[in-house]
């Protein structure tokens, strides 16, 4: 593997958990059930984010099928998050 890839990977993997210390902190303190939603919706997509550094690390292909099938489930979560959001605030 060449040295400026590991060293990309490298800062990568860094910033993601530096993003997401930052998402469960937000989904600790976050002030409404909307806020909680879109950090619970950023961890899902940072873990996406991490699972393609890994696969780029490890050369292993198959992993990325886990990353797709969990971005369709974080999304599907999202919008019955925001279903039922709508449902409370009296809008659905």
């Amino acid at each position: 593997m060449d040295n400026w890839l590991m060293i990309s990977i490298v800062i990568c993997s860094f910033c993601l958990f530096l993003s997401f210390v930052m998402a469960v902190v937000r989904l600790a303190i976050g002030p409404t059930l909307a806020d909680r939603v879109v950090a619970l919706d950023l961890i899902a997509f940072i873990t996406i984010g991490s699972i393609a550094l890994y696969t780029l690390y490890s050369g292993q292909m198959a992993l990325l099928d886990i990353a797709i099938t969990l971005g369709l489930v974080a999304f599907l979560g999202t919008i019955a998050f925001a279903r039922l959001i709508a449902k409370q605030s009296g809008k659905g």
